[in-house]
């Protein structure tokens, strides 16, 4: 009776050390595991790279609008010293620019009485 124990617990002590091959089932399972977060590794790389390069592009409008808000500066800047130079020269009135036609503002007489 001690034989078969000592047999039965060297059986048991083998099967613990011994190689345990997985099925192929489990292997594809692990293969597919191992593939799918291969696939979202590679997505959120891509993810990644594609907002830089909106990054980039929002960066690239923020300075095309502050260039436009210092041309829009100028062109005012330029509006301002016309219309001082023509008040200058032809006193205040009105302008239409579809025709070019100037009409001179009514001058305010005083009465002194």
């Amino acid at each position: 009776m001690a034989v078969t124990e000592e047999s039965n617990l060297a059986k048991k002590v083998e099967e613990k050390t011994s190689e345990t091959k997985f099925t192929d089932e489990e292997l594809q399972s692990l293969r597919e595991l191992q593939d799918g977060y291969s696939e979202k590794s590679a997505q959120f790389g891509q993810l990644k790279v594609q907002k830089l390069l909106v990054q980039q592009q929002l960066d690239q409008l923020d300075n095309a609008k502050a260039k436009l808000e210092v041309e829009y500066g100028e062109v005012q800047e330029t509006e301002r010293k016309l219309v001082a130079d023509l008040n200058e020269k032809y006193g205040p009135g009105n302008l239409d620019p579809a025709t070019g036609v100037f009409t001179p503002a009514p001058v305010e007489t005083s009465e002194t009485t």
